[in-house]
């Protein structure tokens, strides 16, 4: 396990990253991503592999209905699994979609070239992540793929210690805990080597 010390200054702030299955469906990539996650400064508090269903997409896309690329994006995103992730730092929501760059990937290699989209995506649909806009959008969606997970909760029970540190990474689970806090195995968000959830 590696051993962090967070010790933040600011307040961390959560925010939910989606791999989605153009990435997955290559494990380097899938890998590569993860790594960059770690590498910069991010908690992962919960992390899961996931298959969603047609109305699965369909719900989580809603406010696109209509528009041009609605059936292509909502079949792309139940043709596969994804690996969804509630993440954790300072201003978490800006640097990670600093990270992953413009949604058009030919404007991510344009303006942002070392970005996620610019260095893996391959078209508009198949950007390879997902990363929520804003702290209202983060709360809807990680309640959307971590029903059991509530944001307030952690905010004021977890935080805080999260925030002063140390946490320890575990590879084989593939997210943080306070260091010294071992929970049991779950069947999924653990071990990459369980098959993925299927979202009901």
């Amino acid at each position: 396990m590696a051993l962090t010390t967070a010790r933040c200054a600011k307040a961390l702030q959560l925010t939910l990253a989606v791999i989605k299955p153009d990435a997955v469906a290559h494990p380097l990539v899938l890998e590569a991503l993860h790594e960059k996650i770690l590498e910069n400064n991010f908690i992962i508090v919960k992390a899961k592999e996931t298959v969603w269903r047609r109305q699965d997409s369909e719900r989580f896309y809603a406010e696109h209905k209509g528009r041009f690329f609605y059936q292509r994006l909502v079949e792309f995103m139940s043709s596969g699994p994804m690996w969804a992730y509630i993440l954790a730092r300072e201003e978490a929501v800006s640097h990670w979609r600093a990270m992953i760059g413009p949604t058009k990937v030919f404007r991510a290699r344009y303006d942002a070239p070392g970005s996620i989209r610019a260095r893996f995506g391959l078209t508009d649909t198949r950007n390879t992540t997902h990363g929520s806009d804003s702290e209202d959008s983060a709360r809807r969606e990680i309640a959307f793929f971590f029903p059991e997970f509530s944001v307030a909760e952690w905010m004021e029970r977890a935080e805080p210690a999260f925030r002063a540190g140390p946490v320890e990474y575990d590879p084989h689970r593939r997210m943080h805990t306070l260091l010294g806090q071992h929970r049991p195995k779950g069947p999924l968000e653990t071990d990459p080597q369980h098959r993925p959830e299927v979202a009901h």
